[in-house]
């Protein structure tokens, strides 16, 4: 029985091909989108999923409220881990992570930079993390350990054997291989190239017992049975107690600390990672549902083509399933006859989609910044493969199939069959479905990228025009004045800063400063910290609002000197702030200049109040101003020999600030770029049916058309005959989709604090497009069919 289904269904695609063709191909773009959203879907949804013990594995985080808004983060003090696993049984193991830290890994002649993760040895015992060579038993409690990833072992030994080998680090101390783990999954939140024991870290002086200082990531693998909730309510006050204690016993007067600290399930905290409001309630999951309904919503507008193309031709079928029913067929095996039908072209289009994404996936790497592939030796993608494609087929061809096998056998062999009442309103809920769902997804785009365009034409407060910065690494802080004076006699940049962080990130912030008589709400305000040797106001390109700028060089009491923003002035409620003290960290510090806000972190959040310290701080970063009245090459051959001249260990590397302060807008570019090609497909597929529909149509009523132009109807009144019913329904789309698209883009908005206001002519936009596209699909076949001539209609009557 399934056979003669099989080729009934396989002559009737042939028989049709021009509307085969235009079901497959539809279909075959909306699986072909679908499946590349799996594809993405599946990823982040197993991100740190595959950890063994991941069920017992929690991120430490703090949770507080500053400028009246709760927030949590899960950057915790070095001490917190080490002293949580003496205090608390409940703890089987933890471990620190600390990254972000470049290190020269040297082996024979081979130098290379590798990014470092400082971690403990529990961490073997608590991740997932395969070895390809080495003891499971890795030693990390002394600071002579190291372990690698295999690409960077490749890259730094090549075909020989690292275990053993000796490594130095930074040109100074000896390390040896202890294991080399395989590279990590691409569906890991972990990125390194090297691992070292902290115990290293101590040696150089990198690790502190400060409980203010929140610096890096701690882990906990609780033991089996220990319940989250009891554990959170032990450890609420843990950090706070300390913190407290510690500024008594400094005689620190700045407010009590009143936050908290929790555990957060680490396979949540990928996807759960925007902490407002104090829980992790949002996050990337954000992007995964939206990219979810953009999947249902591309699949959902492919199947109702395959529905209003086959409902269209029920004419066709009509006298078909009357001679089937009066010779004996049943309903129940005509709706499989059809089905068997739609799952065919369900499978060829799954066939001709799996091309599609072979195709599109380089691309659509690129852009989600991953390495997705879809393997076709895997059994597990065969049977996710055929199962899609039969779900496919059945959803898509459930409704035919009950509206085919319907027919009266009576009705249809006598002629008097009428398809339009029943099948035109369905038809035209359908087109009003699918156009809705493209509107709503050309409305997302213009919001993304209008937002986008709004915030980068925000005032930066920094001039971005020729400023580079490069990381202080190595013999670079020894030798920094030596650095910055060679610099700025090379004639190849006019201006030299060093600084705590690059100016389009923060790297530090902190809370507790006051001046005056401050209310117990003025020492809860936290501030973004910077830092600067000399000319950072001149080399940056900041505003200078009021006196002047940190310079070490000439005022040898900057190292207790302050410059504040204006949003600083106004949360230390300073009316007069040249000369003021404020007090923080123990200090007290004097006021020297005021400079105008600048953006330092998310472009789309709020100005927030910033304080620029002198030297008594920390620096990572050298910015300087290159000559624009010289060759960019020529300047950056000539900084490139003075850092190797100072520097001559560690390879010379730079970044252009306005490179940098375009990644800020990398994922909602990328969602906006996605929202655009998904919006593209999607009426690219509608307008398929639509065309498929009109030409159907115009078939259908060629006669009547021949009739009209015999009676002397023109051109433009067949064509719109044929025309303003579809043009109607995609008014009807433009109405329905819009308070929808405003709806979820006005939520999507309420992530930035720095955004637009939702403009009515976005929606005039979005309404236009959507008729103009639909008129040109409609108007071809509309105006052939008006061009025909009427003779060749009329002449068998």
């Amino acid at each position: 029985m399934i056979n003669t289904y099989i080729k009934i269904a396989w002559r009737n695609l042939l028989k049709n091909k021009a509307f085969s063709a235009i079901n497959i191909l539809g279909l075959a773009i909306g699986m072909a989108g679908a499946l590349l959203i799996a594809l993405w879907l599946q990823n982040m949804l197993g991100m740190d999923r595959f950890h063994e013990k991941g069920d017992r594995l929690y991120i430490m985080s703090n949770r507080d409220e500053y400028q009246g808004e709760k927030s949590a983060w899960t950057f915790t003090p070095k001490i917190l881990g080490l002293s949580m696993a003496t205090d608390f049984p409940d703890i089987e193991a933890f471990t620190r992570y600390d990254e972000g830290n470049q290190f020269l890994t040297t082996f024979q002649d081979k130098k290379l930079i590798a990014n470092t993760v400082f971690v403990d040895p529990g961490f073997f015992n608590m991740f997932s993390l395969p070895l390809l060579q080495g003891s499971n038993n890795i030693r990390f409690d002394n600071p002579k350990g190291l372990v690698l990833t295999e690409s960077y072992a490749k890259a730094l030994f090549g075909n020989e054997d690292p275990i053993g080998k000796s490594v130095k680090i930074d040109s100074v101390n000896q390390v040896t291989v202890q294991a080399i783990l395989k590279d990590l999954p691409s569906n890991s939140s972990f990125k390194f190239d090297i691992l070292l024991p902290f115990a290293y870290a101590k040696t150089i002086g990198y690790v502190d017992e400060n409980w203010g200082n929140n610096s890096l990531r701690t882990y906990i693998l609780l033991k089996k049975g220990i319940s989250l909730s009891d554990f959170n309510t032990k450890i609420r006050t843990y950090s706070r107690d300390h913190i407290n204690a510690a500024n008594k016993a400094e005689g620190n007067k700045s407010a009590k600390y009143t936050g908290e600290i929790f555990a957060f399930p680490f396979q949540d905290s990928f996807l759960y990672n925007n902490g407002k409001g104090g829980n992790y309630t949002s996050g990337r999951i954000d992007i995964v549902k939206l990219f979810v309904w953009i999947g249902i919503f591309i699949l959902l507008v492919a199947s109702i083509n395959f529905m209003n193309l086959s409902t269209a031709r029920s004419e066709r079928r009509a006298k078909e399933v009357g001679v089937r029913k009066v010779i004996g067929a049943n309903k129940l095996g005509l709706m499989a006859q059809f089905l068997t039908e739609s799952i065919l072209i369900s499978v060829i289009g799954m066939l001709v989609a799996i091309i599609l994404v072979f195709i599109a996936l380089p691309f659509f790497n690129e852009l989600v910044g991953k390495q997705l592939n879809l393997s076709l030796l895997n059994f597990g993608t065969w049977l996710f493969l055929i199962g899609f494609a039969l779900l496919t087929g059945i959803f898509a061809g459930i409704y035919p199939a009950f509206f085919l096998s319907s027919f009266q056998p009576i009705k249809t062999l006598k002629g008097k069959f009428i398809s339009k009442t029943k099948g035109l309103n369905v038809r035209s809920v359908l087109v009003v479905i699918q156009f809705s769902l493209a509107i709503v997804l050309i409305i997302s785009t213009v919001v993304v990228t209008k937002q986008i365009q709004y915030t980068k034409q925000r005032e930066r407060g920094y001039n971005e025009n020729g400023l580079l910065y490069t990381s202080l690494k190595g013999d670079m802080e020894k030798n920094y004045k030596l650095i910055r004076d060679e610099l700025l006699a090379s004639n190849a940049v006019i201006s030299v800063s060093k600084n705590m962080s690059p100016v389009t990130e923060i790297y530090s912030n902190g809370w507790g400063y006051t001046s005056g008589t401050p209310t117990e709400e003025d020492k809860r305000i936290s501030y973004n910290r910077f830092s600067t040797d000399a000319d950072a106001v001149k080399n940056l390109g900041l505003k200078l609002v009021q006196g002047r700028d940190i310079d070490i060089y000439k005022f040898k009491t900057d190292s207790n000197s302050l410059v504040l923003n204006e949003s600083a002035v106004k949360s230390l409620h300073l009316k007069d702030p040249i000369n003021s003290i404020v007090e923080g960290d123990g200090t007290k510090w004097t006021v020297v200049g005021v400079v105008k806000d600048f953006i330092m972190g998310s472009p789309f959040g709020n100005n927030v109040p910033m304080i620029i310290f002198g030297p008594r701080t920390w620096f990572t970063t050298i910015h300087y101003r290159l000559n624009t009245n010289r060759n960019i090459a020529d300047n950056l051959k000539t900084i490139e020999s003075i850092f190797k001249k100072f520097n001559p260990d560690y390879p010379f590397e730079y970044q252009f600030i306005d490179k940098t302060y375009e990644e800020k807008f990398k994922e909602t570019k990328a969602i906006g770029t996605l929202s655009m090609v998904f919006a593209g497909l999607t009426i690219f597929i509608s307008c398929l049916g639509l065309l498929a529909l009109i030409a159907y149509m115009a078939e259908t009523r060629m006669k009547e058309i021949a009739v009209r132009k015999v009676l002397g109807a023109s051109v433009t009144q067949v064509t719109s005959l044929l025309s303003v019913d579809f043009i109607k329904l995609v008014i009807v789309a433009i109405l329905i989709a819009s308070p929808i698209a405003w709806w979820a883009m006005d939520k999507w908005l309420q992530d930035y604090s720095y955004r637009i206001q939702i403009q009515w002519h976005y929606f005039v936009f979005a309404g236009l497009v959507a008729i103009l596209i639909s008129m040109a699909t409609i108007s071809y076949q509309a105006i052939k069919a008006a061009l025909s001539n009427p003779v060749d209609s009329l002449r068998d009557e």
